[in-house]
């Protein structure tokens, strides 16, 4: 005899699958795509509706509703998505109207002037660290925070604008591809949003940590300003930064709220290529708990934020 008692399942209960409702069924299943005669809108439609495939097309179709409602589309970002390749693909959204306004973390300007300017970013940290180089560009440095000096003590410019202003001035080779440059050149908000400590430029000799925190905490406000308009729809992406952006907008949505902004009921999205707690609470779950949606998407960039782009652009042409 067996020496524990058993559940007799001939007794269980069962119903009928015609009853059952069920998530899946062939109408959500992916096409076949025929690349030598079909579209991109053929290739986007062909994706399953099932999953992130059809949370991808809810966050286009979010970003397309936004921006014919004339809601705000704030793209938040990390240095890598600079490092990869992607603003092209940024500035051609902004240039359509899509993109309203960008906020990046200070390495993101980093990267942009290196790039705009002498055509070369992204150093061998690994290497470079062991004798102490590591961040010790002086052309980077110099311009930067000479930059950000001479805004602090003659303008109230904010971060953004002044390095933007500047590449233009110094007719940057590869202004073409600067975030900064075409956003200044655009009417554009672009915010920096600076850890101090966290950047190259801040171990070098022309650092003044008056002037960068001053620009950064100007751009902040700036950035209070413009979540204001997240009224009854717009979007923000977050892509790839995981704590100073999901961090700073936590706190300038919440200046947004205080100051009487009714700031619900808009559409946020993380791209990134793991999912980190920051990004997950402070942009994805706490600023839609009241009638918004927040969205995650794991994947790299330079494969991701093509693909975003290219489907939004199928619905607005």
């Amino acid at each position: 005899m067996a020496k524990f008692k058993r559940a007799d399942l001939s007794k269980v209960k069962t119903i009928s699958i015609k009853d059952r409702y069920s998530k899946v069924s062939p109408k959500d299943f992916a096409k076949p795509f025929d690349g030598a005669r079909d579209s991109f809108a053929r290739f986007a439609d062909s994706l399953p509706n099932i999953l992130m495939a059809a949370e991808l097309r809810t966050l286009v179709d979010d970003i397309v509703k936004a921006r014919k409602n004339d809601k705000p589309v704030i793209l938040m970002m990390g240095a890598h998505v600079i490092k990869v390749g992607l603003t092209p693909v940024l500035i051609d959204l902004i240039r359509r109207n899509i993109i309203t306004s960008v906020a990046m973390n200070s390495a993101a300007a980093i990267h942009d002037v290196e790039t705009a300017m002498w055509g070369q970013t992204s150093e061998d940290v690994a290497a470079n660290m062991m004798d102490g180089r590591f961040g010790m560009a002086k052309e980077t440095g110099e311009l930067i925070n000479h930059t950000l000096t001479d805004a602090y003590q003659n303008s109230d410019m904010g971060y953004g604008e002044a390095l933007g202003r500047k590449l233009l001035d110094l007719k940057a080779p590869n202004a073409d591809v600067s975030l900064l440059a075409s956003c200044y050149s655009l009417n554009i908000p672009i915010t920096i949003h600076a850890a101090i400590g966290t950047d190259i430029i801040h171990q070098q000799p022309t650092m003044d940590g008056a002037a960068t925190g001053e620009l950064t905490f100007r751009d902040f406000k700036t950035l209070c300003e413009l979540c204001k308009g997240l009224v009854g729809g717009g979007v923000v992406l977050n892509i790839g930064s995981a704590v100073i952006m999901p961090e700073v907008f936590l706190k300038a949505l919440t200046v947004a709220r205080n100051l009487g902004a009714q700031a619900k009921g808009f559409t946020t999205a993380v791209f990134d290529m793991n999912n980190h707690y920051r990004p997950t609470m402070n942009v994805q779950l706490r600023p839609t708990q009241d009638g918004g949606r927040g969205l995650y998407f794991t994947g790299h960039h330079e494969i991701m934020v093509p693909l975003l782009a290219a489907m939004v652009k199928t619905k607005v042409g």
